[in-house]
């Protein structure tokens, strides 16, 4: 299905985020550390269509470098979800989206490296001027919404170090795993207008630190 970058497009989507039942937030485990990511929403290249922003981390990070994801970070103290999102949608990427441009929040994800993240979803219509900042992002990808709706998008397999299903998404020949595949399902359950937890699909183990 394709979706114009257009108000219609935005309407719609901020209205599948308000019917969207989240889990209600509460206190992290003592060990989880507060975290949000944007689920920034773009005009993808040349087509018109509406995309997300994904991240493939730079290399000299000292965690997760190399792997995909969404802009997001650590919240600073002080900071909501939603302050925190937009903060590193600006240090990231050089986007400057305002609390007005939030058309929601998606249910909190526990990570095996010990954080509980957030998505915030968010229309940065100004991504013309998008600016990614080297030192941790090393290519920023515009991955149209299509292309997570599809039936083959998305599997789960199995592991010998967990009894709970790894989600895994399938992007230009490669795959893409939790936390990044599992808040990227929940987005496209919500376009579909399905309340669909993903709080329990496990990550790949290369990711537990």
């Amino acid at each position: 299905m394709k979706r114009p970058f257009d108000d219609t497009t935005r309407r719609n989507i901020a209205a599948r985020c308000a019917d969207f039942a989240r889990l209600p937030a509460g206190e992290p485990a003592s060990a989880l550390k507060r975290a949000a990511v944007a689920i920034a929403l773009v005009e993808a290249d040349g087509k018109g269509e509406t995309a997300l922003l994904l991240t493939r981390r730079a290399a000299g990070l000292r965690a997760h470098r190399g792997q995909w994801a969404l802009p997001g970070g650590r919240c600073d103290e002080g900071e909501t979800q939603i302050m925190a999102a937009l903060r590193e949608l600006r240090e990231e990427l050089g986007l400057e989206p305002g609390s007005a441009d939030v058309l929601g929040l998606l249910d909190d994800y526990p990570t095996r490296s010990g954080y509980l993240i957030t998505p915030v979803v968010v229309w940065a219509a100004g991504s013309g001027a998008m600016a990614p900042n080297a030192s941790e992002v090393a290519s920023v990808h515009r991955i149209a919404l299509g292309d997570i709706e599809r039936n083959d998008a998305f599997d789960f397999v199995a592991i010998p170090e967990s009894d709970r299903r790894v989600i895994r998404f399938h992007h230009l020949g490669g795959l893409i795993h939790a936390p990044t595949a599992a808040l990227i399902y929940q987005f496209r359950e919500v376009l579909a207008g399905r309340h669909t937890r993903v709080a329990e699909l496990e990550q790949p183990v290369f990711a537990w630190k």
